[in-house]
C-alpha cells in the first residue's frame, strides 16, 4: 500500500528496494555483505550456522546507515557523488 501511495505501484517492489540497497551499499559504499544482510534482517538458512554466528555488527551497521542516508541525501540534491574514489554524476 505505501508503495502504491508514493506511486510506485507496477514500478518498484519491497524486495527490489532491498536489492537496489543490498547493491548499492555494497559497491558503492564499500561494505560487507554480512553487515548488509544482518541490516536487511535476512535470517541464515544453515540452522549450524545461525546457531554459532550471533554478530550482529551494530556499530558498523550504525555507521552504514548514515552513510546510506548521507549517499540518498547527495542523490536528491542533485550534488555529484562521490564513490570510493569513483565520480559519479
Amino acid at each position: 500500500m505505501a508503495l502504491r501511495r508514493m506511486g510506485y505501484q507496477n514500478k518498484m517492489t519491497g524486495h527490489g528496494f532491498r536489492a537496489l540497497a543490498m547493491s548499492t551499499i555494497k559497491e558503492h559504499l564499500g561494505y560487507r555483505h554480512e553487515v548488509v544482510d544482518r541490516q536487511l534482517a535476512h535470517a541464515q538458512k544453515d540452522k549450524v550456522a545461525a546457531a554459532y554466528d550471533r554478530a550482529t555488527f551494530l556499530e558498523e551497521r550504525k555507521k552504514m546507515m548514515q552513510d546510506w542516508a548521507d549517499y540518498i541525501d547527495r542523490l536528491a540534491s542533485g550534488e555529484p557523488v562521490m564513490v570510493r574514489s569513483l565520480r559519479l554524476a
